[in-house]
């Protein structure tokens, strides 16, 4: 959001305020006063104009300034109404040299997950692809797609949903399917990329798919959809979104804190796994994760370590 445009905000937050106290406030004249006023509703926010001065008395439910609006995190949010792919996105800003930006949209006709699966990404959810530029060798992005599944689950359990996360990139709810058996819903996925040399990144984006205000129907099938809405009821996409920001930057600012918090709300730790990797096939039982995000599974001949692939959990073996 534009610096005075904000100092606006926060003016009228605290008001009413009249725009000759405003244009002294902000050192700026009464007529640049109108027009941040008029573009911020123009962008949704409700600003009533009254005898005794400008007062805030909405905040639009979506949208970048509205994301911004309140945010404690110090990302730059960029709104979309549609875009191919927030990802993308985030590519072409990192190659301008940006850094700490969250490309946010309402729908994505584009999405892409891992292994370039197409991602489902209707109007309702919160498509987000945040791009940082971390101080950190490329062994470690692991660890940013974890704090991202991380602050999924911790925004979605404060919005009433039981989420939990499924090794390496899911974000998912327990459920069960029309036999009664227990089975496991995708409420999210996460897709990160990076760019660097040998020993150090240049940059990292996390992309976040979260079905948040999506009819379960507009979802494919297969994919045994969970949505916020249809666990918790609607929720406020602002207020959501903005959790998941905060609680992002708070990860990443301490890397040791998100192994312990990833194990938290692991679904996979405990059970047992197949997990195809660019070396085989690795079965066993899931018992521990380490630091960046690299699972450890007991075959029950040796306890292998596996830092990519794709995890499938197993019905236990019978004794």
């Amino acid at each position: 959001m534009q610096e005075t445009r904000e100092r606006v905000l926060e003016a009228l937050t605290e008001g009413p305020v009249t725009g000759p106290e405003l244009a002294e406030r902000l050192d700026v004249s009464r007529a640049a006063v109108w027009k941040h006023v008029e573009a911020l509703r123009e962008e949704g926010f409700g600003i009533a104009s009254q005898g005794d001065g400008y007062t805030l008395v909405e905040v639009p439910e979506f949208g970048g300034d509205a994301v911004e609006y309140g945010l404690d995190a110090p990302f730059d949010v960029e709104f979309h109404d549609s875009i191919p792919s927030t990802n993308a996105r985030a590519r072409d800003l990192a190659d301008e040299g940006r850094a700490d930006v969250a490309v946010l949209a309402d729908e994505q006709t584009g999405g892409r997950g891992r292994l370039d699966r197409e991602w489902s990404s209707p109007s309702g959810g919160v498509w987000l692809s945040v791009l940082v530029r971390p101080d950190v060798p490329p062994a470690r992005v692991p660890a940013f797609t974890l704090a991202a599944a991380v602050a999924v689950a911790r925004a979605a359990r404060e919005a009433g949903v039981d989420a939990r996360i499924k090794w390496p990139n899911d974000v998912v709810v327990p459920g069960e399917d029309a036999q009664g058996d227990e089975i496991e819903r995708k409420l999210s996925g996460i897709l990160t990329e990076m760019e660097g040399e040998a020993d150090r990144v240049s940059w990292v984006i996390v992309g976040m798919g979260i079905n948040a205000n999506v009819d379960p129907d507009d979802l494919p099938s297969e994919a045994r959809p969970a949505t916020l809405s249809a666990e918790a009821g609607t929720v406020d996409r602002r207020l959501f979104t903005q959790r998941v920001l905060e609680e992002f930057d708070e990860l990443r600012g301490d890397p040791e804190s998100v192994i312990p918090a990833w194990r938290e709300y692991a679904t996979t730790l405990g059970k047992r796994v197949r997990v195809d990797t660019p070396g085989g096939e690795v079965v066993g039982d899931a018992v521990d994760i380490e630091f960046p995000g690299t699972l450890v599974v007991d075959t029950g001949d040796e306890r292998v370590t596996v830092a990519a692939g794709d995890c499938e959990h197993l019905r236990p073996v019978e004794e």
